[in-house]
């Protein structure tokens, strides 16, 4: 019997070590993020731009931002998580919105306030990740949203960040 505790003591510690090595994979580092959205419906267009501080960190072949926004209503925390064909885009705290692309795929996401829920859907037209250097890049995506079915134009974000 005690060799037996003893085995299983040595296999905790081991997994232990695993768990430690994959929490140092994850290490968030803060970033500065320039965030610019661009809107065109019909011959109309609108800019936005934003300019604030995050973390971003790899996990296994995702890359994610997180940062937090002030607006109106409160503070939204955000998180852009990108791996290779695809990007989801979560928001939550005073709006809660869920938008995920997927490239020449129509998918469905959400947009909630005190007002209820909008369906929203995004057809993707670009998914670009470059990174400059480990802690550098640029996300860069183009999509239609479609609110409750109807076009609500064509979106443009881009958000290069950089290490803070």
């Amino acid at each position: 019997m005690f060799p037996k505790t003893t085995m299983f003591t040595q296999t905790a510690h081991k997994k232990k070590d695993v768990n430690h090595l994959t929490e140092e994979m994850t290490q968030q580092t803060p970033v500065k993020i320039h965030l610019k959205t661009v809107i065109k419906q019909d011959a109309e267009s609108e800019s936005y731009e934003l300019m604030l501080f995050g973390n971003f960190y790899q996990k296994g072949n995702a890359f994610f931002l997180k940062y937090d926004e002030e607006v109106e209503e409160g503070t939204v925390h955000t998180i852009v998580k990108i791996a290779d064909n695809n990007a989801v885009i979560l928001r939550s705290g005073a709006i809660k919105m869920r938008l995920s692309f997927h490239m020449d795929v129509e998918k469905n996401g959400s947009y909630e306030s005190t007002f209820g829920t909008l369906l929203l859907s995004t057809k993707t037209e670009k998914i670009e990740h470059i990174k400059t250097t480990k802690n550098e890049g640029r996300i860069n995506l183009a999509y239609d949203l479609l609110m409750q079915g109807s076009s609500s134009g064509k979106y443009e974000m881009s958000i290069n960040y950089k290490e803070a």
